[in-house]
């Protein structure tokens, strides 16, 4: 039995694809949804997501799961945001139940391949930022964060509950696949380096201790591709990567693409809500690095990225060798440096 989500050739790519949309509208007959459109979003390592139009104020987000991750994986998923939704600051995505009151479903698909697991999500409207954020934006941001985090505490999960653990074991198996693929974007000497900074950061790793105040379930994917703003205010959405982590490693995944004047900001929002420990500085830096690498290590066995992840290493390797040399780079303009 073949997995339904492969594609490792622009053909197998584009067979997945026309297997998608039939099982997407095979899909959507199980709902009580009237719906006049279906649009295509991404492919992406985890998901096929749609756009389901209405005629009404309420569209909605379909997704069809890659074989990677289980039933009980989406479902709590699913229970953390119902969770999150209760929280009268917040307002994430939430799963829809089908005609047959049932979250996560299996649709048929052509012989040969499993059948994938399907769910539907209510639209959070918004539109997503062109260029730089504002000032006010990255505060907000922060403040969002903020809540997520404070939200997500008061979340007691039931003991079937699964989502991952990002921290030393999944960082160090994002570093085996990356030694599969660096070839196509490191130098040698530019995989050392990467090398060295994923010694160092396990090794920060390894000397922090989880507590109620830094630790517990996060978004770990809140990029600016991740949220939507309306009236200037920030919403979340896609939690396909949520689970337990640090919380500065949740805010390590969005100031990663901020200029540091907003990263400070970010943080300033941040603490407006929950305070940070006073020496957090050198775990954010540890996680920065960390979340950097991985973002290297999940495209790098896609051919199509490639041409962007060497783009990239001007800045990614400046930033590992302030890392490597022990200087404070989070509030700093680091200059590019040569990559051969």
């Amino acid at each position: 039995m073949n997995d339904f989500f492969r594609f490792d050739t622009d053909e197998e790519r584009r067979a997945l694809l026309i297997r998608a949309r039939k099982v997407a509208l095979s899909a959507i007959r199980k709902y009580d949804v009237e719906w006049d459109n279906i649009q295509f979003i991404q492919l992406s390592g985890d998901t096929i997501t749609y756009k389901i139009e209405t005629s009404t104020d309420n569209n909605y987000l379909l997704r069809i799961h890659s074989d990677r991750l289980s039933r009980e994986e989406i479902r709590s998923e699913l229970l953390l945001l119902q969770a999150l939704n209760k929280s009268k600051d917040l307002k994430v995505p939430e799963g829809m139940a089908n005609c047959d009151s049932i979250y996560v479903l299996d649709i048929e698909t052509e012989t040969g391949y499993r059948r994938p697991y399907i769910t539907m999500m209510r639209w959070i409207e918004g539109e997503k930022v062109v260029g730089e954020f504002t000032d006010s934006q990255a505060y907000n941001i922060g403040v969002l964060m903020s809540r997520l985090h404070e939200a997500a505490k008061d979340f007691n999960p039931p003991s079937d509950f699964v989502r991952p653990t990002w921290g030393v074991e999944s960082f160090k198996r994002e570093m085996a696949k990356l030694e599969r693929y660096y070839e196509r974007f490191l130098s040698e000497e530019g995989w050392k380096l990467y090398q060295d900074a994923a010694e160092k950061v396990v090794s920060q790793l390894t000397t922090m201790y989880p507590s109620e105040h830094n630790y517990g379930l996060i978004h770990a994917d809140l990029h600016t591709g991740n949220m939507v703003f309306e009236d200037n205010q920030p919403y979340p959405i896609d939690f396909g990567r949520c689970g337990y982590g640090y919380y500065l490693y949740d805010m390590a995944g969005t100031i990663l693409e901020l200029w540091p004047k907003h990263r400070w900001m970010l943080i300033q929002g941040y603490e407006s809500i929950r305070k940070l420990e006073t020496d957090y500085i050198r775990d954010l830096e540890c996680f920065f690095v960390m979340f950097m690498i991985e973002n290297c290590c999940h495209h790098s066995s896609d051919p199509r990225e490639t041409t962007s992840l060497i783009d990239e290493q001007k800045y990614a390797q400046a930033y590992i060798r302030e890392y490597l040399n022990g200087n404070p780079f989070l509030f700093e303009v680091i200059e590019p440096v040569n990559v051969d």
